[in-house]
Protein backbone atom coordinates (compact mmCIF):
# COMPACT_ATOMS: atom_id res chain seq x y z
CA UNK A 1 0.00 0.00 0.00
CA UNK A 2 3.11 2.58 0.65
CA UNK A 3 3.26 3.39 -3.35
CA UNK A 4 -0.22 3.29 -3.64
CA UNK A 5 -0.29 7.08 -5.19
CA UNK A 6 2.74 6.18 -7.55
CA UNK A 7 0.42 3.68 -9.32
CA UNK A 8 -2.55 5.68 -9.81
CA UNK A 9 -2.86 6.88 -13.68
CA UNK A 10 -2.61 10.45 -13.81
CA UNK A 11 -5.41 9.82 -16.77
CA UNK A 12 -7.45 8.36 -14.48
CA UNK A 13 -7.77 11.26 -12.17
CA UNK A 14 -8.14 14.23 -15.11
CA UNK A 15 -12.00 13.28 -15.71
CA UNK A 16 -12.14 13.93 -11.55
CA UNK A 17 -10.26 17.63 -11.98
CA UNK A 18 -12.65 18.61 -15.31
CA UNK A 19 -15.79 18.03 -13.89
CA UNK A 20 -15.45 20.19 -10.62
CA UNK A 21 -15.69 23.41 -10.65
CA UNK A 22 -16.53 24.13 -6.50
CA UNK A 23 -13.82 25.57 -4.44
CA UNK A 24 -14.00 26.04 -0.70
CA UNK A 25 -11.97 28.11 2.31
CA UNK A 26 -9.84 25.66 4.22
CA UNK A 27 -10.81 24.80 7.41
CA UNK A 28 -10.46 22.48 10.32
CA UNK A 29 -12.12 19.11 10.75
CA UNK A 30 -14.09 18.74 13.41
CA UNK A 31 -12.39 17.18 16.55
CA UNK A 32 -14.60 14.92 18.65
CA UNK A 33 -13.02 12.39 21.66
CA UNK A 34 -12.06 9.38 20.13
CA UNK A 35 -9.86 8.04 22.54
CA UNK A 36 -11.06 5.21 24.48
CA UNK A 37 -11.75 4.73 27.87
CA UNK A 38 -8.61 3.88 30.01
CA UNK A 39 -8.21 1.21 32.55
CA UNK A 40 -7.46 4.16 35.18
CA UNK A 41 -10.38 6.08 35.24
CA UNK A 42 -11.70 5.98 38.72
CA UNK A 43 -14.17 2.87 39.16
CA UNK A 44 -16.86 4.61 41.53
CA UNK A 45 -14.69 7.27 43.52
CA UNK A 46 -12.02 6.18 45.59
CA UNK A 47 -12.83 2.44 45.66
CA UNK A 48 -11.10 1.35 43.14
CA UNK A 49 -7.70 2.85 41.63
CA UNK A 50 -5.22 2.22 39.46
CA UNK A 51 -4.61 1.00 35.91
CA UNK A 52 -4.61 -2.37 36.45
CA UNK A 53 -4.47 -3.54 32.76
CA UNK A 54 -1.51 -1.16 32.03
CA UNK A 55 0.44 -2.72 35.21
CA UNK A 56 0.07 -6.02 34.32
CA UNK A 57 0.96 -6.19 30.46
CA UNK A 58 4.42 -4.32 31.89
CA UNK A 59 4.89 -7.18 34.08
CA UNK A 60 4.35 -9.21 30.85
CA UNK A 61 7.00 -7.27 29.14
CA UNK A 62 9.88 -7.56 31.51
CA UNK A 63 12.82 -7.83 29.64
CA UNK A 64 11.91 -5.33 26.86
CA UNK A 65 13.32 -2.11 26.49
CA UNK A 66 10.59 0.09 28.26
CA UNK A 67 9.46 2.58 26.37
CA UNK A 68 7.30 5.71 27.55
CA UNK A 69 4.60 7.86 26.23
CA UNK A 70 5.93 11.46 24.82
CA UNK A 71 3.62 14.28 26.53
CA UNK A 72 3.46 15.66 22.98
CA UNK A 73 3.77 14.63 19.67
CA UNK A 74 7.09 16.09 17.81
CA UNK A 75 8.94 14.65 15.62
CA UNK A 76 11.88 13.55 17.60
CA UNK A 77 8.94 11.12 19.19
CA UNK A 78 9.89 7.86 17.23
CA UNK A 79 7.88 6.14 14.86
CA UNK A 80 4.43 7.70 14.00
CA UNK A 81 3.04 3.99 13.28
CA UNK A 82 4.38 2.48 16.69
CA UNK A 83 2.88 5.73 18.57
CA UNK A 84 -0.47 4.99 16.40
CA UNK A 85 -0.65 1.35 17.44
CA UNK A 86 0.05 1.84 21.07
CA UNK A 87 -2.89 3.80 21.28
CA UNK A 88 -5.24 1.73 19.07
CA UNK A 89 -4.06 -1.44 20.17
CA UNK A 90 -1.93 -0.97 23.13
CA UNK A 91 -1.11 -5.30 23.83
CA UNK A 92 0.13 -5.29 20.21
CA UNK A 93 3.91 -5.90 21.52
CA UNK A 94 2.74 -9.12 23.36
CA UNK A 95 1.90 -12.15 22.93
CA UNK A 96 -2.12 -13.49 22.11
CA UNK A 97 -1.30 -16.10 25.22
CA UNK A 98 -0.02 -12.62 27.31
CA UNK A 99 -2.64 -10.85 25.96
CA UNK A 100 -5.68 -13.02 27.62
CA UNK A 101 -3.74 -13.18 30.68
CA UNK A 102 -3.87 -9.50 30.98
CA UNK A 103 -7.37 -9.11 29.82
CA UNK A 104 -8.62 -12.08 32.33
CA UNK A 105 -6.61 -10.46 35.36
CA UNK A 106 -8.51 -7.60 34.05
CA UNK A 107 -11.32 -8.58 34.40
CA UNK A 108 -11.26 -10.84 37.57
CA UNK A 109 -9.74 -7.05 39.28
CA UNK A 110 -13.12 -5.64 38.33
CA UNK A 111 -14.83 -8.29 40.17
CA UNK A 112 -12.42 -8.17 42.89
CA UNK A 113 -13.21 -4.86 43.41
CA UNK A 114 -17.05 -4.98 42.95
CA UNK A 115 -17.12 -7.10 45.97
CA UNK A 116 -14.80 -5.39 48.00
CA UNK A 117 -17.61 -2.34 47.40
CA UNK A 118 -20.52 -4.33 47.99
CA UNK A 119 -19.06 -5.50 51.10
CA UNK A 120 -18.13 -2.27 52.21
CA UNK A 121 -21.36 -0.45 51.28
CA UNK A 122 -23.13 -3.30 53.28
CA UNK A 123 -20.96 -3.57 56.23
CA UNK A 124 -20.18 -7.01 56.00
CA UNK A 125 -17.17 -8.15 57.74
CA UNK A 126 -16.57 -12.02 56.83
CA UNK A 127 -13.69 -13.64 58.33
CA UNK A 128 -12.24 -15.94 56.09
CA UNK A 129 -8.75 -16.94 54.70
CA UNK A 130 -9.17 -14.61 51.55
CA UNK A 131 -8.46 -11.54 51.83
CA UNK A 132 -11.78 -8.84 51.02
CA UNK A 133 -9.34 -7.30 48.43
CA UNK A 134 -9.00 -10.80 46.38
CA UNK A 135 -12.92 -12.17 47.07
CA UNK A 136 -15.17 -12.31 43.92
CA UNK A 137 -18.96 -11.83 44.06
CA UNK A 138 -19.51 -14.93 41.53
CA UNK A 139 -17.89 -17.76 39.69
CA UNK A 140 -15.47 -16.50 37.23
CA UNK A 141 -15.05 -18.37 34.41
CA UNK A 142 -11.50 -18.46 31.87
CA UNK A 143 -11.51 -15.88 28.80
CA UNK A 144 -12.66 -17.46 25.82
CA UNK A 145 -10.06 -16.29 23.33
CA UNK A 146 -10.99 -14.77 19.62
CA UNK A 147 -10.81 -17.00 17.35
CA UNK A 148 -9.05 -14.48 15.06
CA UNK A 149 -6.75 -12.42 16.33
CA UNK A 150 -5.14 -10.51 13.51
CA UNK A 151 -7.57 -8.32 10.79
CA UNK A 152 -10.59 -9.30 12.69
CA UNK A 153 -12.83 -5.71 12.33
CA UNK A 154 -15.60 -5.80 9.97
CA UNK A 155 -16.03 -2.21 10.78
CA UNK A 156 -13.58 1.05 10.30
CA UNK A 157 -13.88 4.45 10.61
CA UNK A 158 -11.43 6.50 9.66
CA UNK A 159 -10.61 10.10 10.20
CA UNK A 160 -9.90 12.81 7.61
CA UNK A 161 -6.90 15.58 9.11
CA UNK A 162 -3.49 16.91 9.05
CA UNK A 163 -1.06 14.07 8.81
CA UNK A 164 2.79 14.43 9.96
CA UNK A 165 3.58 15.94 6.84
CA UNK A 166 0.57 18.51 7.42
CA UNK A 167 -1.51 17.69 4.63
CA UNK A 168 -4.94 18.31 5.79
CA UNK A 169 -6.61 15.63 3.29
CA UNK A 170 -4.73 12.63 5.06
CA UNK A 171 -7.29 9.42 6.28
CA UNK A 172 -6.32 7.58 8.91
CA UNK A 173 -6.27 7.58 13.00
CA UNK A 174 -6.16 10.25 15.64
CA UNK A 175 -2.65 11.01 17.64
CA UNK A 176 -2.76 13.35 20.10
CA UNK A 177 -5.65 15.77 22.04
CA UNK A 178 -7.37 18.51 21.24
CA UNK A 179 -7.05 20.29 24.31
CA UNK A 180 -3.19 20.47 23.89
CA UNK A 181 -3.54 21.60 19.73
CA UNK A 182 -1.55 18.49 18.33
CA UNK A 183 -3.85 16.70 16.46
CA UNK A 184 -2.22 14.51 13.68
CA UNK A 185 -3.41 11.89 11.70
CA UNK A 186 -1.53 8.95 11.20
CA UNK A 187 -2.56 6.36 8.10
CA UNK A 188 -3.77 2.88 9.73
CA UNK A 189 -2.43 0.06 7.41
CA UNK A 190 0.12 -1.02 10.14
CA UNK A 191 -2.56 -2.01 12.34
CA UNK A 192 -2.82 -5.23 13.38
CA UNK A 193 -6.81 -5.26 14.13
CA UNK A 194 -7.23 -3.62 10.94
CA UNK A 195 -7.89 -5.79 7.51
CA UNK A 196 -5.86 -5.14 4.48
CA UNK A 197 -9.09 -4.25 2.19
CA UNK A 198 -10.32 -1.46 4.83
CA UNK A 199 -7.10 0.27 4.94
CA UNK A 200 -7.02 -0.29 1.09
CA UNK A 201 -10.51 1.84 0.47
CA UNK A 202 -8.90 4.33 3.14
CA UNK A 203 -5.82 4.89 0.75
CA UNK A 204 -7.69 5.60 -1.86
CA UNK A 205 -10.49 8.08 -0.07
CA UNK A 206 -6.97 9.95 0.34
CA UNK A 207 -5.93 9.60 -2.99
CA UNK A 208 -9.66 11.12 -4.15
CA UNK A 209 -9.88 14.33 -1.38
CA UNK A 210 -5.82 15.02 -2.64
CA UNK A 211 -7.35 15.67 -6.31
CA UNK A 212 -10.37 16.99 -5.21
CA UNK A 213 -10.78 20.90 -5.14
CA UNK A 214 -12.71 20.99 -2.00
CA UNK A 215 -11.32 20.95 1.27
CA UNK A 216 -11.89 18.95 4.04
CA UNK A 217 -14.48 19.57 6.80
CA UNK A 218 -11.97 20.40 10.01
CA UNK A 219 -14.47 22.50 12.10
CA UNK A 220 -17.64 22.84 11.32
CA UNK A 221 -18.08 26.52 11.89
CA UNK A 222 -15.15 27.14 9.59
CA UNK A 223 -16.25 25.07 6.57
CA UNK A 224 -14.97 22.27 4.41
CA UNK A 225 -16.84 19.41 2.69
CA UNK A 226 -15.25 16.14 3.00
CA UNK A 227 -15.31 13.93 6.00
CA UNK A 228 -14.92 10.85 7.45
CA UNK A 229 -15.19 7.41 5.96
CA UNK A 230 -16.51 4.09 7.37
CA UNK A 231 -15.50 0.79 5.60
CA UNK A 232 -17.85 -2.58 6.53
CA UNK A 233 -16.91 -5.95 5.51
CA UNK A 234 -18.28 -9.28 5.70
CA UNK A 235 -16.28 -12.96 5.96
CA UNK A 236 -17.27 -13.24 2.09
CA UNK A 237 -14.97 -10.28 1.17
CA UNK A 238 -18.26 -8.16 0.24
CA UNK A 239 -17.28 -4.00 0.94
CA UNK A 240 -19.66 -1.21 1.96
CA UNK A 241 -18.07 2.22 1.82
CA UNK A 242 -19.32 5.13 3.54
CA UNK A 243 -19.01 8.83 2.88
CA UNK A 244 -19.83 11.29 5.09
CA UNK A 245 -20.19 15.35 3.98
CA UNK A 246 -20.90 18.17 5.24
CA UNK A 247 -23.13 19.70 2.55
CA UNK A 248 -22.37 23.56 3.88
CA UNK A 249 -24.60 26.17 1.48
CA UNK A 250 -24.42 23.98 -2.12
CA UNK A 251 -27.02 23.45 -3.71
CA UNK A 252 -28.91 20.58 -4.94
CA UNK A 253 -27.41 20.76 -7.77
CA UNK A 254 -23.89 21.07 -6.81
CA UNK A 255 -24.30 18.33 -4.40
CA UNK A 256 -24.98 15.96 -7.21
CA UNK A 257 -21.82 17.20 -8.93
CA UNK A 258 -19.93 15.82 -6.06
CA UNK A 259 -22.07 12.78 -5.75
CA UNK A 260 -21.50 11.87 -9.26
CA UNK A 261 -17.34 12.95 -8.71
CA UNK A 262 -16.97 10.21 -6.02
CA UNK A 263 -18.95 7.54 -7.58
CA UNK A 264 -17.24 7.67 -10.78
CA UNK A 265 -13.88 7.70 -9.25
CA UNK A 266 -15.09 4.07 -7.30
CA UNK A 267 -16.63 2.92 -10.46
CA UNK A 268 -14.41 3.64 -13.40
CA UNK A 269 -11.46 5.52 -11.59
CA UNK A 270 -8.88 4.89 -9.78
CA UNK A 271 -10.85 3.70 -6.81
CA UNK A 272 -12.49 0.70 -9.17
CA UNK A 273 -9.46 -1.01 -7.53
CA UNK A 274 -11.59 -1.35 -4.63
CA UNK A 275 -13.97 -3.49 -5.86
CA UNK A 276 -16.49 -2.17 -3.87
CA UNK A 277 -19.71 -3.36 -3.31
CA UNK A 278 -21.60 -0.75 -2.56
CA UNK A 279 -21.08 3.08 -1.74
CA UNK A 280 -23.15 5.31 0.38
CA UNK A 281 -22.86 8.91 0.60
CA UNK A 282 -24.61 10.96 4.06
CA UNK A 283 -25.18 14.49 4.25
CA UNK A 284 -24.13 15.44 8.01
CA UNK A 285 -23.81 18.64 9.65
CA UNK A 286 -23.21 17.04 12.66
CA UNK A 287 -20.61 14.85 14.62
CA UNK A 288 -23.04 12.00 14.22
CA UNK A 289 -26.28 11.50 12.00
CA UNK A 290 -28.59 8.68 12.25
CA UNK A 291 -30.26 7.38 8.56
CA UNK A 292 -33.92 8.81 10.55
CA UNK A 293 -31.92 12.22 10.47
CA UNK A 294 -30.18 12.20 7.78
CA UNK A 295 -30.69 9.77 5.41
CA UNK A 296 -27.82 7.25 3.52
CA UNK A 297 -28.01 7.60 0.17
CA UNK A 298 -26.91 4.93 -2.36
CA UNK A 299 -24.65 5.80 -4.50
CA UNK A 300 -23.99 2.39 -6.53
CA UNK A 301 -24.49 -1.25 -5.50
CA UNK A 302 -25.75 -3.36 -3.02
CA UNK A 303 -28.16 -1.82 -0.43
CA UNK A 304 -26.76 -4.02 2.57
CA UNK A 305 -24.07 -6.69 3.06
CA UNK A 306 -25.06 -10.39 4.09
CA UNK A 307 -23.03 -12.66 7.37
CA UNK A 308 -23.40 -15.73 7.85
CA UNK A 309 -23.22 -16.57 11.68
CA UNK A 310 -24.80 -19.40 13.69
CA UNK A 311 -26.81 -21.29 10.61
CA UNK A 312 -28.20 -17.47 9.97
CA UNK A 313 -27.86 -15.03 7.13
CA UNK A 314 -28.07 -11.74 8.58
CA UNK A 315 -28.99 -8.55 6.61
CA UNK A 316 -26.57 -5.66 7.70
CA UNK A 317 -27.43 -1.83 6.67
CA UNK A 318 -25.02 0.92 6.97
CA UNK A 319 -26.41 2.22 10.31
CA UNK A 320 -27.11 -0.84 11.84
CA UNK A 321 -25.15 -2.48 14.91
CA UNK A 322 -23.16 -5.72 14.33
CA UNK A 323 -20.53 -7.24 16.30
CA UNK A 324 -17.18 -6.01 14.79
CA UNK A 325 -16.07 -9.15 15.34
CA UNK A 326 -17.47 -11.74 13.29
CA UNK A 327 -15.80 -15.18 14.63
CA UNK A 328 -15.89 -13.71 18.33
CA UNK A 329 -19.50 -12.65 17.79
CA UNK A 330 -20.20 -16.52 17.80
CA UNK A 331 -18.38 -17.47 20.70
CA UNK A 332 -20.25 -14.71 22.50
CA UNK A 333 -23.63 -15.20 21.36
CA UNK A 334 -23.06 -19.25 21.89
CA UNK A 335 -21.99 -18.11 25.42
CA UNK A 336 -25.26 -16.03 25.84
CA UNK A 337 -27.26 -18.39 24.29
CA UNK A 338 -25.92 -21.42 26.89
CA UNK A 339 -26.61 -19.27 29.88
CA UNK A 340 -29.89 -18.29 29.51
CA UNK A 341 -31.08 -21.69 29.69
CA UNK A 342 -33.67 -21.01 27.38
CA UNK A 343 -36.62 -23.83 26.67
CA UNK A 344 -40.07 -24.00 25.06
CA UNK A 345 -41.86 -22.58 27.44
CA UNK A 346 -39.60 -19.58 27.87
CA UNK A 347 -39.76 -15.77 26.25
CA UNK A 348 -36.35 -14.64 25.60
CA UNK A 349 -36.53 -10.81 25.24
CA UNK A 350 -33.97 -9.34 23.63
CA UNK A 351 -33.07 -6.15 24.85
CA UNK A 352 -30.61 -3.30 22.68
CA UNK A 353 -30.84 -6.14 20.18
CA UNK A 354 -29.23 -4.49 17.45
CA UNK A 355 -30.15 -6.89 13.75
CA UNK A 356 -31.59 -9.46 15.91
CA UNK A 357 -29.13 -12.13 16.42
CA UNK A 358 -28.84 -13.16 19.77
CA UNK A 359 -32.63 -13.71 19.94
CA UNK A 360 -33.42 -15.34 16.88
CA UNK A 361 -30.15 -17.64 17.22
CA UNK A 362 -32.55 -18.84 19.83
CA UNK A 363 -35.55 -18.41 18.43
CA UNK A 364 -35.99 -22.29 17.94
CA UNK A 365 -35.82 -23.25 21.29
CA UNK A 366 -38.16 -20.44 22.63
CA UNK A 367 -41.70 -19.91 22.67
CA UNK A 368 -41.35 -16.36 21.71
CA UNK A 369 -38.55 -13.43 20.80
CA UNK A 370 -39.13 -10.48 21.49
CA UNK A 371 -36.14 -7.47 20.74
CA UNK A 372 -36.36 -3.78 21.47
CA UNK A 373 -33.90 -1.62 19.47
CA UNK A 374 -33.68 2.23 18.94
CA UNK A 375 -31.98 2.13 15.51
CA UNK A 376 -35.07 1.47 13.04
CA UNK A 377 -32.58 0.28 10.38
CA UNK A 378 -31.68 -2.20 12.45
CA UNK A 379 -34.83 -3.67 13.29
CA UNK A 380 -35.77 -3.81 9.72
CA UNK A 381 -32.88 -6.05 9.52
CA UNK A 382 -33.78 -8.01 11.86
CA UNK A 383 -37.43 -8.30 10.71
CA UNK A 384 -35.83 -9.52 7.36
CA UNK A 385 -33.20 -11.99 8.66
CA UNK A 386 -36.22 -13.60 10.71
CA UNK A 387 -38.73 -14.28 7.75
CA UNK A 388 -35.40 -14.78 4.95
CA UNK A 389 -34.45 -17.65 8.07
CA UNK A 390 -38.55 -19.19 8.54
CA UNK A 391 -38.16 -17.43 11.74
CA UNK A 392 -41.72 -16.97 12.87
CA UNK A 393 -42.29 -16.53 16.64
CA UNK A 394 -40.16 -13.32 16.97
CA UNK A 395 -41.42 -9.47 17.21
CA UNK A 396 -38.84 -6.24 17.26
CA UNK A 397 -39.66 -3.24 18.13
CA UNK A 398 -38.08 0.57 17.16
CA UNK A 399 -37.11 2.59 20.00
CA UNK A 400 -36.20 3.34 23.38
CA UNK A 401 -36.05 0.50 25.63
CA UNK A 402 -36.91 2.40 28.45
CA UNK A 403 -40.15 3.64 27.02
CA UNK A 404 -41.15 0.81 25.53
CA UNK A 405 -39.76 -2.30 28.22
CA UNK A 406 -42.83 -1.13 30.70
CA UNK A 407 -45.88 -1.45 28.21
CA UNK A 408 -44.52 -4.84 26.49
CA UNK A 409 -43.75 -6.48 29.73
CA UNK A 410 -47.38 -5.57 30.69
CA UNK A 411 -48.98 -7.14 27.87
CA UNK A 412 -47.34 -10.93 28.57
CA UNK A 413 -48.05 -11.02 31.85
CA UNK A 414 -49.52 -14.73 31.84
CA UNK A 415 -47.21 -15.95 34.29
CA UNK A 416 -44.77 -17.43 31.24
CA UNK A 417 -41.30 -17.56 32.30
CA UNK A 418 -39.35 -14.82 30.94
CA UNK A 419 -34.99 -14.81 30.46
CA UNK A 420 -33.92 -11.48 29.41
CA UNK A 421 -30.87 -10.61 27.87
CA UNK A 422 -29.52 -7.22 27.88
CA UNK A 423 -26.28 -5.96 25.64
CA UNK A 424 -26.79 -2.30 25.93
CA UNK A 425 -23.94 0.59 24.52
CA UNK A 426 -21.22 2.13 26.33
CA UNK A 427 -23.33 4.30 28.36
CA UNK A 428 -25.26 1.46 30.24
CA UNK A 429 -28.79 0.85 31.01
CA UNK A 430 -31.25 3.52 31.76
CA UNK A 431 -32.82 3.31 35.19
CA UNK A 432 -36.15 2.89 34.60
CA UNK A 433 -34.93 0.00 32.06
CA UNK A 434 -33.76 -1.33 35.17
CA UNK A 435 -36.55 -0.78 36.90
CA UNK A 436 -38.67 -2.30 34.98
CA UNK A 437 -36.54 -5.81 35.03
CA UNK A 438 -36.72 -5.20 38.46
CA UNK A 439 -40.05 -5.12 38.88
CA UNK A 440 -41.60 -7.85 36.53
CA UNK A 441 -41.46 -10.88 37.87
CA UNK A 442 -41.65 -13.30 35.40
CA UNK A 443 -38.33 -12.66 34.72
CA UNK A 444 -36.28 -14.97 36.75
CA UNK A 445 -33.03 -14.58 34.90
CA UNK A 446 -31.16 -12.18 33.07
CA UNK A 447 -27.56 -12.07 30.84
CA UNK A 448 -26.17 -8.90 31.29
CA UNK A 449 -22.81 -8.40 28.29
CA UNK A 450 -20.81 -5.48 28.74
CA UNK A 451 -18.04 -4.18 26.98
CA UNK A 452 -17.18 -1.53 29.77
CA UNK A 453 -17.56 -2.82 32.96
CA UNK A 454 -15.44 -0.04 34.17
CA UNK A 455 -17.82 2.46 32.90
CA UNK A 456 -21.60 3.12 33.66
CA UNK A 457 -22.20 -0.57 33.04
CA UNK A 458 -20.49 -0.86 36.51
CA UNK A 459 -22.86 1.14 37.73
CA UNK A 460 -25.61 -1.15 36.52
CA UNK A 461 -23.93 -4.30 38.23
CA UNK A 462 -22.78 -2.80 41.38
CA UNK A 463 -26.12 -0.57 41.74
CA UNK A 464 -27.98 -4.32 41.19
CA UNK A 465 -26.46 -5.33 44.44
CA UNK A 466 -27.06 -2.51 47.10
CA UNK A 467 -29.25 0.04 47.56
CA UNK A 468 -26.57 1.90 49.94
CA UNK A 469 -25.46 3.08 46.36
CA UNK A 470 -28.06 5.79 46.59
CA UNK A 471 -26.42 8.11 48.75
CA UNK A 472 -23.21 7.99 46.41
CA UNK A 473 -24.55 7.61 42.92
CA UNK A 474 -27.73 10.20 42.75
CA UNK A 475 -27.12 9.52 38.94
CA UNK A 476 -28.84 6.07 39.18
CA UNK A 477 -32.51 5.90 41.55
CA UNK A 478 -33.26 1.86 40.60
CA UNK A 479 -31.70 -1.10 41.91
CA UNK A 480 -32.29 -5.19 40.43
CA UNK A 481 -30.61 -6.13 43.41
CA UNK A 482 -31.16 -4.19 46.52
CA UNK A 483 -33.97 -5.37 49.12
CA UNK A 484 -37.79 -4.63 48.10
CA UNK A 485 -38.29 -1.27 48.92
CA UNK A 486 -42.15 -0.04 47.97
CA UNK A 487 -40.74 3.53 48.48
CA UNK A 488 -38.63 3.79 45.56
CA UNK A 489 -40.64 1.67 43.43
CA UNK A 490 -38.43 -1.79 43.63
CA UNK A 491 -41.09 -4.34 44.83
CA UNK A 492 -39.74 -7.74 42.95
CA UNK A 493 -37.18 -10.26 44.62
CA UNK A 494 -33.39 -9.25 44.27
CA UNK A 495 -31.46 -10.58 41.24
CA UNK A 496 -28.57 -12.17 41.99
CA UNK A 497 -25.03 -12.26 40.24
CA UNK A 498 -24.24 -16.42 40.02
CA UNK A 499 -21.22 -16.23 36.80
CA UNK A 500 -19.26 -14.51 34.78
CA UNK A 501 -17.54 -15.43 31.12
CA UNK A 502 -14.60 -12.97 29.83
CA UNK A 503 -14.90 -13.47 25.83
CA UNK A 504 -12.22 -11.51 24.09
CA UNK A 505 -13.22 -9.64 20.23
CA UNK A 506 -11.08 -7.24 20.99
CA UNK A 507 -7.06 -8.93 20.29
CA UNK A 508 -4.29 -6.27 20.86
CA UNK A 509 -6.71 -3.57 22.95
CA UNK A 510 -7.70 -3.56 26.34
CA UNK A 511 -10.84 -4.29 26.05
CA UNK A 512 -12.96 -7.31 26.43
CA UNK A 513 -16.36 -8.11 26.36
CA UNK A 514 -18.07 -9.77 29.64
CA UNK A 515 -21.19 -11.85 29.92
CA UNK A 516 -22.98 -11.96 33.70
CA UNK A 517 -25.55 -13.93 34.82
CA UNK A 518 -28.35 -13.34 37.01
CA UNK A 519 -30.43 -15.23 38.57
CA UNK A 520 -33.78 -15.06 41.23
Amino acid sequence: MAGLKRRVPMHGLRYFISMVGLFSKPGLLPWYARNSPGWSQLFLGTVCKGDFTRVIATKCQKGQKSQKKPSRLGPLDGSWQERLADVVTPLWRLSYEEQLKVKFAAQKKILQRLESYIQMLNGVSVTTAVPVSERLPCLLHPIIPSPVINGYRNKSTFSVNRGPDGNPKTVGFYLGTWRDGNIVCVQSNHLKNIPEKHSQVAQYYEVFLRQSPLEPCLVFHEGGYWRELTVRTNSQGHTMAIIIFHPQKLSQEELHVQKEIVKEFFIRGPGAACDLTSLYFQESTMTRCSHQQSPYQLLFGEPYIFEELLSLKIRISPDAFFQINTAGAEMLYRTVGELTGVNSDTILLDICCGTGVIGLSLAQHTSRVLGIELVEQAVEDARWTAAFNGITNSEFHTGQAEKILPGLLKSKEDGQSIVAVVNPARAGLHYKVIQAIRNFRAIRTLVFVSCKLHGESTRNVIELKTSSCLSLLSSWHYRLCCPPDPAKKLLGEPFVLQQAVPVDLFPHTPHCELVLLFTR
